[in-house]
């Protein structure tokens, strides 16, 4: 690579917030706050025996409301959003499904919004907390790989909820070198290099195939009855959800409700890139809740999608009548459609079959049960939201 493509490299990296071998995951997510914060790292890192024993709520209730004004980085910022998140998660749903708290403390809620404001973020658990920015190293000198992987936060549910953070992350991973990709097709496309436009599609082609490689440990390490019965309650928000259908009112902040949604895969700026990259069109509803979904990404990774929505790569390649660019970009298009099936045979096996199967036996644990077997846990309808982005995948196709 020349000196002018480092630089403009480099420059990406910076306006992006993302990495060459890490791509969206935070690199070195930090472990420890000054001391002042301790009481809330100390619930944080046992939450689920404080969820479990039903000592939470009680906790919480004892705290003080503390001062932002000693947190004094991006990444002391960032742990704290991911404390204070989980710990919000667990006091609403600590009683499960049939008991969830209306109204966040003020201890929790005040300090909560000043750090979200601070980050560009929403005053709730997001996917770019629980995976991109929930990650340690068991040994440091080690491989970024699940045996030497571990939580800084976690939730009820033992290893399969450890599993399925982690997995979640390794399909990050897996991911990186298909952002670089995207960002190589970017940037040939402005000097209309055919040859980097092919190479860079290539690898969004290899990373979508190594992602779904990736997405294949989750049936070794996630059992789905427990992932259904313990775990996926924590990762549910406060709109579009039956069971808070009014919101939760953060105390000392709003006194009416805030509608909210959970942690989701729709969350994660990796897919929304390849397909702004890509050009796929999604319907009006759909399009609309994927884009509110941006909200709840970091703000890098949201400029990211919205400068590749602007590429018109679709138009660049119907533009040039070249057989070899066509058909490099349907592989990768290919690829992607490939992913959404995968995705929907895990919600089928880890959603909607261990919620039947609560609906007509009752559910082993206290968590979702059968409440929001129909709904994502950023409060989509679930099947359809799938099988409508998947459709719309497919329809991005050139007709050779």
């Amino acid at each position: 690579m020349d000196t002018d493509s480092r630089a403009t490299l480099q420059e990406d990296l910076d306006v992006f917030d993302i990495s060459e071998d890490l791509g969206f995951i935070h690199k070195e997510p930090l472990t420890d706050l000054p001391d002042y914060y301790q009481v809330w790292l100390d619930l944080a890192y046992n939450l689920s025996h404080l969820i479990e024993s039903g000592k939470l709520r009680d906790l919480v209730h004892k705290m003080p409301v503390l001062s932002t004004d000693f947190l004094s980085n991006h990444r002391e910022l960032m742990l704290a959003h991911l404390a204070l998140g989980a710990i919000s998660m667990g006091y609403v749903w600590q009683e499960g499904q049939h008991a969830p708290a209306q109204i966040l403390p003020k201890a929790l809620a005040w300090p909560f919004s000043i750090v979200s404001c601070k980050l560009g973020l929403p005053p709730i658990l997001t996917y770019a907390d629980s995976v991109l920015a929930n990650w340690k190293l068991r040994d440091p000198a080690g491989n970024m790989e699940i045996g030497n992987l571990d939580l800084i936060v976690s939730f009820p549910g033992g290893e399969s909820t450890r599993g399925f953070f982690l997995v979640s992350l390794l399909v990050e991973m897996a991911a990186s070198s298909g952002i670089m990709g995207a960002l190589e097709v970017m940037h040939a496309m402005e000097i209309s290099h055919l040859v980097g436009v092919r190479n860079g599609l290539a690898k969004v082609t290899q990373s979508l195939k190594k992602m779904k490689e990736a997405f294949k440990l989750m049936h070794n390490h996630v059992d789905p009855t427990i992932f259904h019965g313990k775990l996926r309650i924590f990762m549910s928000g406060w709109r579009d959800n039956p069971i808070l259908p009014r919101g939760l009112v953060y105390e000392g902040v709003s006194n009416e409700p805030i509608l909210l949604s959970g942690a989701s895969a729709a969350q994660s700026s990796t897919i929304q890139c390849f397909d702004a990259l890509l050009g796929v069109k999604h319907d009006s509803e759909t399009g609309a809740y994927l884009t509110c979904m941006r909200d709840y990404m970091p703000s890098g990774h949201r400029q990211l999608i919205e400068t590749l929505s602007c590429s018109s790569l679709r138009d660049f390649i119907l533009s040039h009548s070249s057989s070899d660019l066509c058909q490099a970009y349907n592989s990768c298009v290919s690829a992607l459609v490939e992913l959404r099936n995968y995705h929907l045979n895990i919600v089928t096996k880890y959603i909607i079959v261990p919620g039947n199967l609560a609906r007509s036996i009752g559910c082993p644990f206290r968590g979702v049960g059968t409440a929001l077997n129909s709904r994502g846990t950023g409060g989509s309808n679930l099947m359809l939201f799938l099988k409508s982005v998947r459709k719309t995948t497919q329809k991005a196709h050139i007709n050779l």
